[in-house]
């Protein structure tokens, strides 16, 4: 193993219950003064968000507000928020619930200023010094799910609804300026999105923890926030108000994205082109598919998940943690597999493709290619 890499981490998080009557003074020290809040069509109107909006407009910073935000945000989302952001003549914004409205809010912020296309900035390389660094509006995050992991991120995630592809775009600079996690605001969350969230962020976790590249601090994240999600993503599924619950699984979701750039794998490749197709929902898609991948990379990874059942009082090493997920997955009511998502008629060979080409396979602990990527995505049926 080389021991090298490039390693970052997060941005100001205030963290805590309440903490949502920060927005105007979190505004403040972004350097926002109009800002713009984007959310999705299931938060537009709810309490949360309308209170937001208040504490905004008390403040006498507005209640402009984009929430058409597709599930698997595409372009289209895009140009119409970019078209209300520029109409507004907003200097910012306020990204505003769970991993879509936070993955588009931050592409808004991040194309306001740009002259290419979006696909230009696709995490290629050094695509991302494309990008008028200068012309990146500054982003607030606020997270209402407990998944994604999006507001510490420096990327976002955007469908390509010509070709139905999932894209990730990268820059520095689309890292937000301060976060508010406020568990409160995840205490509406519906069981299944509580569950879909949070394997979420187990799934980043569990990627990056088995990731073979070099990188021992997000190694360190990625084991405790497999013990928060273990031990209070049940909680959290059977009730909803458990705010000590909802905050710990706001912390795992902030720890998975911050491991993560130690790499992802098999999971994440074939969820994202299944969500690109078949629109089925991300988190979910990977708790389906997580075990499939286990076994896929157990010649890899059984010594190091043996190490993480100790630590996480599962017994039985990688058979043990393979059976725990299997009887979490249960205990979440997550479909047995990809059929019982839902998903009829795939096209096989152009799911495989697409995941092959998905830059998550670079972190798998076991070479991926298109064989054994197929008998993979066969077996999750």
């Amino acid at each position: 193993m080389k021991l090298v890499g490039n390693w970052n981490y997060p941005t100001p998080i205030r963290f805590g219950a309440g903490r949502i009557v920060e927005i105007a003074d979190a505004c403040a020290a972004a350097g926002i003064k109009k800002p713009l809040l984007v959310s999705d069509k299931g938060l537009a109107n709810l309490e949360i968000t309308t209170k937001t909006l208040d504490l905004l407009d008390k403040a006498g910073l507005g209640r402009a507000m984009f929430s058409e935000v597709d599930p698997n945000p595409n372009e289209m989302n895009l140009e119409a928020g970019l078209t209300q952001y520029r109409e507004g003549g907003h200097d910012g914004v306020i990204a505003f619930g769970g991993g879509s409205a936070l993955d588009l809010g931050k592409v808004i912020a991040f194309m306001a200023g740009q002259t290419r296309p979006i696909w230009d900035f696709e995490d290629i390389g050094d695509w991302w010094t494309r990008a008028d660094a200068d012309a990146i509006a500054p982003i607030v995050a606020v997270p209402t799910t407990a998944g994604t992991g999006s507001e510490v991120g420096r990327a976002s995630v955007i469908t390509n609804s010509v070709t139905h592809e999932k894209k990730i775009i990268f820059h520095p600079k689309i890292l937000p300026a301060v976060v508010i996690c406020d568990p409160e605001l995840s205490v509406g969350m519906p069981p299944f999105i509580t569950a879909g969230t949070g394997m979420d962020a187990f799934a980043h976790c569990l990627e990056a923890f088995c990731s073979p590249h070099y990188h021992p601090m997000s190694q360190g994240i990625a084991l405790e926030g497999l013990r928060l999600v273990k031990e209070n993503l049940p909680k959290a599924y059977k009730d909803r108000s458990d705010i000590e619950a909802r905050a710990h699984m706001m912390s795992a979701a902030a720890m998975g994205s911050t491991a993560f750039q130690k790499g992802l794998g098999a999971i994440h490749a074939l969820s994202h082109p299944i969500g690109a197709v078949h629109n089925t929902h991300h988190g979910t898609t990977n708790a389906v598919v997580m075990q499939p991948v286990l076994q896929f990379n157990r010649p890899a990874v059984e010594d190091r998940l043996a190490m993480a059942a100790n630590y996480l009082g599962i017994s039985g090493g990688f058979d043990g943690f393979y059976a725990f997920v299997g009887e979490l997955n249960d205990n979440l009511g997550i479909p047995k597999n990809l059929t019982e998502l839902g998903i009829e008629n795939p096209d096989l060979d152009k799911l495989t493709k697409s995941a092959l080409q998905d830059p998550s396979t670079g972190g798998n602990p076991v070479e991926m290619t298109y064989d054994n990527t197929l008998d993979l995505l066969k077996s999750c049926f």
